[in-house]
């Protein structure tokens, strides 16, 4: 985690579009048995020293932590950004047409995918949105630098960035290397 880079500012940046009459809602800090705990304090700790969050006080928007189980047996961290979610209207960015996309492959010797998840974390968000990103653990609470997964919008902030990094190669071919 701590070896990415973000990309730049003047590139993109994530904004939050909430609706100005909507009531921020503070939620109330979960509470945790002893595994899960440590498994939070372990994502916590690997967010701060990669600098995707950081600490926060007296944020308008407060919300708490979501452990999903992987596969692996171990945890996921999700932030519950339902309330936030609620109060910004969906971004119309058109995503493209999977038959699109797959036809679009016919001829490629080498087809390659973005990790999503690093690709959420190194898009930055806005510096007047970051405390509306705000979540509650024992440790704390923090608010995120980077745009996280789990926002309403995110995917087509991702999208677009892939647009634009991928401009190029998306004119002359399709989107992909041939």
């Amino acid at each position: 985690m701590t070896d990415l880079h973000w990309i730049s500012p003047d590139v993109i940046t994530h904004r939050l579009n909430v609706d100005p009459n909507a009531k921020p809602v503070k939620q109330k800090k979960r509470i945790f048995g002893v595994e899960r705990s440590q498994a939070i304090k372990e994502e916590v700790d690997k967010l701060l020293k990669a600098k995707y969050i950081r600490p926060v006080q007296y944020p308008e928007w407060l919300t708490n932590v979501v452990l999903v189980p992987k596969p692996n047996g171990k945890w996921r961290l999700c932030i519950d950004f339902t309330y936030l979610n609620k109060a910004c209207p969906k971004d119309p960015f058109p995503l493209p047409r999977i038959d699109v996309l797959v036809d679009s492959t016919s001829g490629c010797e080498m087809l390659s995918f973005l990790d999503a998840y690093q690709g959420y974390n190194q898009i930055p968000l806005a510096p007047k949105d970051q405390e509306k990103a705000s979540f509650v653990t024992d440790q704390g609470i923090f608010c995120y630098n980077v745009m996280p997964f789990g926002l309403k919008n995110a995917e087509q902030h991702t999208n677009d960035l892939s647009i634009t990094c991928f401009k190029s190669d998306w004119s002359e071919h399709g989107g992909l290397h041939r």
